[in-house]
Order: structure tokens, then C-alpha cells, then sequence
């Protein structure tokens, strides 16, 4: 089975041009799955088919032992367990892909989900977050000037400028910005190059970064390799970036919900506030398909609220 959730995994990545988050997540799904069907086997000594009757092989090497009942019998311990249904429903599009791609290229002899439903989870809409409560986010210690202060500030700038993804920010690499021409190129879902007009407040913060923050990060200072660094002098993950939003947004007081893509979210519904165009917005955001653009038609966004929160002056 380890082989089979391998293969499926470099189909994915390789083949279908996967986001990394996503792999990663299929790959942790159906490492659970793997756990609990071999806790059957040993537990019952053989995997049964439709039928009832014992398989030969063990699950480390064959999946055609494993039935409809078996899947259901783990999807059901996953709602027992309090799961969420968005979260059962990633699991189970996780197992069905699994195994669609070991029956269509002949590693199985039945597919045991062909029947299996997923549950219906009505998809949130983004949330994005007002303006003001942007600039809050922005400004919050803007004169301090530690190397991980700029760079803080260079990668909300950024992010709220161009409207990327976290995985597309933390991914730059210092040449992939032309802060002369003041754009960006980032890699997208499915290998997709995406050039990214950065306007001037980015822009500068950018530069700032760069020229005073980014070398003092680094181990050996380089104009090449990666834009945003960690303390260690290596590129920044997603995890990272998501502790410091987190942090940013709790210190600048701000009380609306913060996740990593708010800063994204909030640049669709802004733009589209100030009047730019569907077909625009679409290739900024690099979305495949315009009906995932129109969601952000029906965002609300806040308006901008008086501060309650008092935070000292840093």
C-alpha cells in the first residue's frame, strides 16, 4: 500500500500540478487510512473482500482486499471522532482519487468507492477584513528597523498589494522581483507564471527589506535564493508566516478573525470596491476558472470601525 500512496502522490504533484498544501494533505489522509486498515488486518489476521472471504495478500502490497464496508467503516470512526464534515468531506475526495487512480491504471481489480458518497459542506464564503483594519495591520511598528521587523512588514505589503497566496509569497526568490519596474512574478497552481503589478508602498517596503534586513538574515549574504528568510537565515515556511500574521494582528489590536489568506481575501473585495474588473481581478488572483472570482462579489466588507482596542506605542 506504501508504494501505491507514492505513486499516487507524484501523479498529483507531477502530473495534476497540485499545490504542495494540498499533496500534503492527501498524503496525511490516506497515511490515516493506511494506519487504520492495517490495525484491521492484524487485528482480523486477513482483509476480506465483497464477499466476506479472506485475501491472501497483506494491505503493504495489495489494496484489492479492501472493500466498500472497509471505507465505510473508517469514514463513519472519523464522524464518531467529531470530525468536521468539510473535513471528513477532504478525506473521503482524498480516498476516492486514490483509488480511481489505482483502478484506472490497473493496480486493482474493483475500485471499493465507486459508490461512496461524499457529504455536502457548503463551502464559506472568504472573509475579508476593512480597510482600516488593514492599515492597522500594516502600520503596526512601522518605524521599528530589526531585520524581522521589515521583513514582517515587506511581506504584508506585498501580500495585500499583489493578492497571493502565502504559498506564493514565502516561494519568491529574491529575482523573481523587479522592484525598478515595480513587479513581481510568481508560480501559481498547475505551474501557472503570473506577472503581478506591486504598487509603491509595497514596493519601497520591499526594498527597505532588502537592502537592510535580508542580508542581516542571511548566513552569507547573496543576491540570490530566497526573499523571505527566517531568523536562521533560511526561506520562511507558511507555518511561519502564519505565526507572525497571528501575532501582528493580536499586538495591533485588531479583533476580526485572521488567517493566513486574509490579507488575499481582502485584496479581492477591495479591488473590486474601487471598481476593477472581474477578468482583471482573475488574473491577478490566478484563478483557472472566473466563477471562483464572482464568489468575492458576494463579500462583505466591513466598514472601517473606531479602534477599541488600546495598544502601547512601540
Amino acid at each position: 500500500m506504501e508504494d501505491h500512496i507514492v505513486r499516487f502522490l507524484l501523479f498529483l504533484n507531477d502530473d495534476r500540478g497540485l499545490a504542495a498544501n494540498t499533496v500534503a494533505a492527501y498524503q496525511n489522509d490516506l497515511r490515516q487510512l493506511q494506519e487504520y486498515l492495517r490495525g484491521r488486518s492484524n487485528g482480523n489476521g486477513h482483509a476480506t473482500n465483497g464477499n466476506g472471504t479472506a485475501e491472501a495478500a497483506t494491505l503493504n502490497t495489495v489494496l484489492d482486499g479492501v472493500t466498500r464496508n472497509d471505507i465505510n467503516e473508517f469514514v463513519l470512526g472519523l464522524r464518531e471522532r467529531g470530525y468536521a464534515p468539510a473535513t471528513v468531506a477532504r478525506k473521503i475526495a482524498a480516498i476516492k482519487s486514490l483509488f480511481h487512480y489505482l483502478s484506472k491504471n490497473g493496480l486493482i481489480r474493483e475500485d471499493p468507492t465507486v459508490h461512496l458518497d461524499s457529504p455536502k459542506v457548503g463551502k464559506p464564503l472568504p472573509r475579508a477584513i476593512s480597510v482600516g483594519d488593514v492599515q492597522r495591520l500594516l502600520n503596526y511598528n512601522r518605524d521599528r528597523t530589526a531585520p524581522e521587523a521589515l521583513r514582517d512588514r515587506a511581506m504584508l505589503e506585498l501580500l495585500y498589494a499583489t493578492g497571493m497566496r502565502v504559498t506564493e509569497l514565502v516561494s519568491l526568490d529574491i529575482e523573481d522581483v523587479d522592484l525598478s519596474a515595480g513587479r513581481v512574478r510568481c508560480v501559481g497552481r498547475g505551474h501557472r507564471v503570473r506577472v503581478l503589478p506591486v504598487r509603491p508602498a509595497a514596493r519601497d517596503a520591499v526594498q527597505l527589506y532588502v537592502e537592510r534586513g535580508r542580508n542581516a538574515l542571511l548566513r552569507a549574504p547573496s543576491a540570490h535564493g530566497p526573499l523571505f528568510l527566517n531568523h536562521r537565515g533560511q526561506r520562511l515556511t507558511r507555518q511561519g508566516f502564519w505565526l507572525i500574521i497571528k501575532a501582528r494582528a493580536r499586538d495591533a489590536g485588531i479583533s476580526a478573525s485572521i488567517t493566513p489568506h486574509t490579507l488575499r481575501h481582502s485584496f479581492a473585495a477591495h479591488r473590486l470596491n474601487e471598481g476593477e474588473d472581474l477578468r482583471s481581478l482573475q488574473e491577478k488572483l490566478g484563478h483557472a476558472s472566473i466563477s471562483t472570482t464572482q464568489i468575492y462579489t458576494q463579500v462583505l466588507v466591513p466598514s472601517a470601525e473606531p479602534r477599541l482596542v488600546e495598544v502601547g506605542s512601540h
